[in-house]
C-alpha cells in the first residue's frame, strides 16, 4: 500500500507539473545527505579504505555498522574510519538491533569518547523502554524509526522519549501520506527527522519536512533510471523535475529484469 501511495503522489504531482515537494508545501532545495553504501564489518584497515572511497561522491557524512564481537573490535574500526576521513567528516554508526541494553549502556559509554554523530537501533527497534534509558544515560544521541510500522509506533516511540532523533522508513511508515503524519508528529515533539533509504522520493519529502535533519543515501536505483539523485558539497540536490523526478532507463530495466 505504501507504494500504491507514493505513485498516486508522484501521479498527481506530475498531473500538476510540480515537484513533489513543491506539491506538498515546500520546494526543491539541498538536503544534507550521508553516504551509507558500504562500511559493513571488515577489518579495520578495510572499513577505512572503503569510507575513503565512499567520500569521493562529494559527501560530508557517512554511516559505518558496528556489532563486532567485543567493543575493542567496535572501536577499532571506528577509529581507523575517523582517522582516515578526519574530524570534519560526520560519522554515524549503527547497530541493526545487535546488542542487550547492558551491552549497549557498555559500548555506548566508549562510544560517547569517540564523537559519533549518533548511535542507531543498537537494540531491539521496540525496546521503548530500553532505548529512553540509553537516551537517559548516554551522551550520544540514539536514532531509531526506520522500522516504526506507520505513525502510530513513532507516536508511542516518542511518547515514551525513546530517541533523541527519527529516521523513518518511507515504505514501513506509510508511503507519502504517513510521512507527512510523522513529520507533523515531529515537529510537534521538536525532534530532527531523518530518512532511511528511497533517497530520490525521500529528498521531496525531507524538503517538506520542518524538522528536517539527514537524507540517507544509497545508489541502488542509480543504474536504472535516467538522471540519478545528485550530490553536491555534502548535500543531495532535489530535482525540479515533475513528481519525484524520477524516469526510468528503459534498457537498464530491461537488462536487469528477473524472469
Amino acid at each position: 500500500m505504501s507504494g500504491f501511495d507514493v505513485a498516486a503522489w508522484d501521479a498527481l504531482a506530475i498531473a500538476a507539473n510540480l515537484p513533489l515537494a513543491t506539491l506538498i508545501g515546500s520546494v526543491p532545495k539541498n538536503i544534507p545527505a550521508y553516504n551509507s553504501c558500504g562500511l559493513g564489518l571488515m577489518t579495520p584497515d578495510k572499513v577505512a579504505d572503503e569510507a575513503e572511497k565512499l567520500l569521493a561522491g562529494g559527501f560530508r557524512a557517512l554511516k559505518l555498522r558496528l556489532g563486532y564481537p567485543t567493543l575493542r573490535d567496535d572501536l577499532a574500526a571506528l577509529r581507523a574510519v575517523k582517522k582516515r576521513v578526519g574530524d570534519e567528516v560526520a560519522v554515524m554508526v549503527d547497530y541493526n538491533q545487535a546488542l542487550s541494553l547492558t551491552q549497549a549502556l557498555e559500548r555506548g559509554r566508549a562510544l560517547d569518547q569517540e564523537g559519533i554523530y549518533w548511535l542507531e537501533e543498537p537494540i531491539r527497534h521496540d525496546d521503548y523502554a530500553g532505548n529512553a534509558t540509553l537516551v537517559r544515560e548516554l551522551a550520544t544521541p540514539i536514532q531509531i524509526g526506520e522500522n516504526f510500522s506507520e505513525s502510530a509506533a513513532m507516536a508511542v516511540a516518542l511518547a515514551a522519549q525513546a530517541a533523541d532523533y527519527v529516521m523513518p522508513d518511507l515504505e514501513r511508515i506509510g508511503g507519502v501520506t504517513g510521512w507527512l503524519r510523522a513529520a507533523a508528529l515531529a515537529a510537534a515533539h521538536r525532534i530532527e527527522m531523518s530518512s532511511h533509504l528511497f533517497p530520490e522520493a525521500s529528498a521531496h519529502l525531507l524538503a517538506a519536512t520542518p524538522t528536517c535533519h539527514f537524507l540517507e543515501y544509497v545508489d541502488w536505483a542509480d543504474k536504472i533510471v535516467e538522471e540519478p539523485l545528485q550530490i553536491v558539497d555534502g548535500f543531495a540536490v532535489v530535482p525540479q523535475r515533475p513528481g519525484t523526478g524520477i524516469t526510468w532507463n528503459r534498457s537498464a530495466v530491461d537488462k536487469y529484469r528477473l524472469g
